[in-house]
């Protein structure tokens, strides 16, 4: 446009050449281009062809491939695994329009169909949708609307065992070798039953047996010990929460605790697990036990969580379902093999550490 203008002013074409440095051959043809369209016709356009020009795919092909990925996995449309790779996709194309594609070509229709590489969620394919849509929807909301016009607490539970031996997560360490992390050669393990509410507040016991009825008659004990008001416990269907001795347990101490068992493989919902998850990534990377009372110790010392955690743990997006936005205080038992603590209200009672 400016060699135009300059020819426009009455430069002669060699002069307009020399002065922006191309050829004649290129001046003839920017004034060619200017007598027969004018500024429009020498704005610049983009090279090549324009986006979904001459695709391999028609879009109505690209949105039965898209579908296929999002609705199924590889097994359910004749292919292998479980997860869905480029080679994978390639594979599906190939089998339904059989057109070959390479890896590149099909991460291209990826990112254009607005799908990325992540990581999945699991569920167990026993898990029955209807009854966790009945639990999101009607169970929870109506044991929540019972829990406060009766004044009472309402608590998610859920045990987990640590093991010695148990390492995950990453270290630094130089590149082309694997970094050696150190530990003892004896195995032990410990276990724990925690039980926390939209309010910050955490209950929980550290032992070393196995986890069966006697061990949830103790915990449900140590509750009773210690919140003075009703009880709505929300648990898994572990047999020992539905055994014979935890009824009778119940029968002994009416009014005071209800039982509310989440849908059969559907752990997602209970937001203890991310309590249990925490604690798993939380021991490696801070602790080091080398016997079993140390690992105790270092699983008591995990669960004296603030209040703004505890009420963290119910952000996750498949237990959001839960929160309730009325703030209060904390109340924290300490339990362990042998040792009960209390804090409340931002004191802790005599004798503790």
């Amino acid at each position: 446009m400016r060699a135009v203008a300059a020819l426009v002013e009455g430069r002669g074409r060699e002069d307009v050449a020399a002065m922006f440095k191309v050829s004649l051959k290129a001046v003839d043809g920017w004034w060619a281009k200017w007598l027969s369209g004018g500024r429009e016709a020498l704005t610049m356009r983009p090279r090549g062809r324009r986006m979904g020009e001459h695709q391999v795919l028609s879009e109505v092909e690209q949105q039965t491939v898209r579908q296929a990925v999002l609705d199924h996995q590889p097994c359910e449309r004749g292919l292998s695994g479980q997860l869905w790779t480029r080679g994978q996709v390639g594979a599906l194309i190939a089998k339904l329009y059989r057109v070959r594609l390479t890896e590149q070509g099909v991460g291209k229709y990826l990112r254009r169909w607005g799908l990325a590489f992540q990581r999945p969620d699991k569920r167990a394919v026993e898990q029955d949708t209807e009854a966790v849509r009945v639990w999101r929807e009607e169970t929870w909301p109506a044991i929540r609307a019972k829990a406060r016009a009766e004044g009472a607490e309402a608590l998610f539970a859920d045990q987990v065992g640590i093991r010695s031996d148990h390492i995950t997560g990453r270290t630094w360490g130089e590149k082309g070798r694997t970094p050696l992390v150190r530990r003892t050669g004896n195995r032990f393990s410990v276990n724990a039953m925690s039980a926390i509410s939209t309010k910050g507040r955490m209950h929980f016991m550290v032992f070393t047996e196995t986890f069966d009825a006697d061990v949830m008659c103790r915990f449900l004990d140590r509750l009773a010990s210690h919140i003075q008001r009703k009880v709505h416990l929300v648990l898994d269907g572990h047999s020992a929460h539905r055994s014979r001795k935890v009824r009778d347990w119940l029968e002994s101490h009416p009014d005071r605790f209800e039982l509310h068992f989440l849908p059969g493989c559907a752990p997602e919902l209970n937001p203890g697990e991310l309590v249990n998850a925490d604690l798993k990534q939380s021991l490696p990377r801070h602790s080091w036990a080398r016997d079993q009372a140390q690992l105790a110790a270092e699983t008591r010392r995990f669960f004296h969580r603030r209040p703004h955690i505890i009420r963290g743990y119910f952000g996750g997006p498949h237990v959001r379902y839960v929160i309730d936005e009325k703030p209060f205080g904390l109340l924290i038992i300490r339990g362990g093999i042998g040792d009960l603590v209390d804090r409340s209200a931002g004191h802790e009672a005599a004798g503790s550490s």
